[in-house]
């Protein structure tokens, strides 16, 4: 297991055996890590799921391995992230629970994030697999923004049927061109989705369609769980009734979008996959994204990340993001 999960992270970064610890040396460094800007994306609700609203830099603290940090930019939804010290400012209106998000609009939801679609396409989508289709085309028409959408599909291999793109009817040929067949690889394909949101600037966010079970990956949902969290891109699922029927793609949906700050929807109808990605929208566009530059940290491994609430009534509130990160080792390329 641990050879297995070292290979991977070699393909992941482009790390360099050389890049990893050596033996001392006399006068010589041990081992040093490139620490980018980390971004941290987070949603604030209610016991209700109501989202909270208006919140400054100061409602939050960081810490990163329990060192507090210090946030260098700041941005709520749509708006874009600013320095922290603007963010604070008092002309905004104050905080408040957001307690119908049915009248936004879905050009006001959507701003500010690059959304990669993953669509399984395996033997296990015979059942229902036009209407999975139509619930994916519904979403990416209701995307009526500037914003660019990725539309991926995936069996044993994947095919990318439109690249990043602002043009929704490319994307909707993608959606419209795929056929159902082969046995499945998420984990496989969702290594191949991250490598390419990567080389992307701005918010990014995975939304898989799946129904289940993977039966041919080289990789393990861990594995793809905690790359997620490195490269700071929440992963949303929408899985049928028939991944509920297998609690093992249960249990790893749940906590694969947890770990990376998404959510995971089983819907039983057409409808309620319809809902799930109303619900994905509102969602990305209540997110909190702030930045920080890292403390002095001598953990060359994984560090976890907490946000608190700070606020009175802040036991009231829930939030969610991801878990931690690992540091790139110092020379990797950039994945």
């Amino acid at each position: 297991m641990a050879k297995r999960c070292f290979l991977f992270f070699l393909i992941c970064w482009g790390a360099l055996a050389s890049s990893f610890p050596q033996e001392p040396q006399p006068g010589k460094s041990i081992f040093r890590v490139d620490v980018d800007l980390v971004q941290v994306n987070v949603a604030v609700t209610d016991g209700h799921g109501h989202y909270l609203t208006g919140l400054r830099p100061s409602n939050f603290a960081i810490l990163e391995d329990n060192i507090p940090q210090k946030i260098a930019t700041f941005g709520e939804g749509n708006e874009p992230k600013e320095p922290a010290s603007i963010a604070q400012g008092d002309d905004k209106s104050k905080p408040g629970v957001l307690s119908d998000g049915s009248a936004e609009t879905a050009s006001s939801v959507l701003s500010g994030a690059n959304i990669f679609i993953l669509f399984d396409t395996s033997n296990y989508m015979y059942r229902g697999f036009a209407l999975a289709q139509d619930a994916i085309a519904d979403f990416v028409r209701s995307l009526d923004n500037p914003e660019r959408v990725a539309f991926y599909a995936y069996s044993r291999d994947l095919y990318r049927g439109a690249l990043l793109t602002a043009d929704r009817s490319q994307v909707l040929r993608g959606v419209r061109s795929t056929v159902a067949g082969d046995e499945p690889a998420l984990y496989n394909a969702l290594l191949l989705t991250l490598k390419d949101a990567v080389k992307y600037t701005g918010r990014k966010v995975i939304v898989v369609f799946s129904n289940g079970p993977d039966r041919a990956s080289m990789v393990t949902p861990e594995d793809i769980s905690e790359l997620a969290q490195s490269q700071g891109v929440p992963i949303y699922v929408i899985s049928t009734r028939e991944a509920r029927q297998d609690p093992v793609s249960a249990t790893v949906f749940q906590r694969m979008s947890a770990a990376t700050g998404g959510e995971a929807y089983f819907a039983k109808s057409w409808k309620d996959q319809q809902r799930a990605f109303a619900a994905i929208r509102r969602d990305v566009a209540h997110l909190y994204s702030f930045t920080y530059y890292p403390q002095p940290n001598p953990n060359r491994g994984w560090r976890t990340i907490k946000v608190k609430l700070l606020a009175e009534d802040s036991k009231k509130y829930h939030i969610r993001t991801r878990t931690g990160y690992r540091p790139r080792p110092a020379g990797a390329a950039n994945p």
